[in-house]
């Protein structure tokens, strides 16, 4: 189970140093007077701390090779 776990790490921390962030559209409303609606596509961008997905590929390295090997 701990080399599972120490495997997905590796690929979680992988995939966060490739893609630091993402970003998605949302909509917002303007104006709601009535039957009037007026809304705007907002994009909000989400960031992540690079030195994170190092922390998660380490901690996934020392995982394994702690593991006891079955």
């Amino acid at each position: 189970m701990n080399r599972i776990t120490g495997i997905i790490l590796i690929i979680i921390g992988a995939i966060m140093l490739i893609w630091t962030g993402f970003s998605y559209t949302k909509k917002e409303k303007i104006v709601d007077a009535g039957p009037i609606q007026i809304s705007a596509d907002k994009q909000e961008t989400v960031y992540w701390p690079p030195y994170l997905g190092g922390a998660l590929v380490v901690g996934g390295v020392v995982i394994i090779a702690f593991s006891k090997k079955s």
